[in-house]
């Protein structure tokens, strides 16, 4: 698992994630996205490389929306492939993050939580 961050306009965050989201996937991104997530309002995650995800990728999702929640912003995911969000899905990590399929619907999202 490899992760990237690129910064878009507005103070927003994007993490390009890309790779297997399992225990040992879960477990080479943990800092970085914990780092990354515990210091940002405005978050964007890309799935669209994300090939598999398992209970600990949630995990590690799921820890980073309440950090970035915690600073008083939001966290939305991008594109996830389909087996990836019938996966999220299923296990309702949906209704903690939004998921979205387009990069101007997902900025919008987070951009109305940062500028608050």
């Amino acid at each position: 698992m490899e992760i990237s961050v690129q910064e878009l306009d507005g103070n927003i965050a994007r993490i390009v994630l890309d790779g297997r989201l399992d225990l040992a996937g879960a477990a080479a991104i943990d800092l970085s996205f914990s780092t990354i997530s515990g210091s940002r309002r405005a978050l964007i995650v890309d799935m669209s490389r994300v090939s598999f995800i398992a209970s600990m990728g949630m995990r590690t999702l799921v820890s980073g929306a309440k950090a970035v929640r915690g600073n008083g912003g939001k966290m939305v995911l991008l594109s996830p492939v389909a087996l990836v969000e019938r996966a999220l899905k299923t296990a309702s990590i949906d209704t903690l993050i939004p998921i979205f399929h387009d990069l101007a619907e997902a900025k919008a999202a987070v951009a109305l939580d940062a500028a608050r």
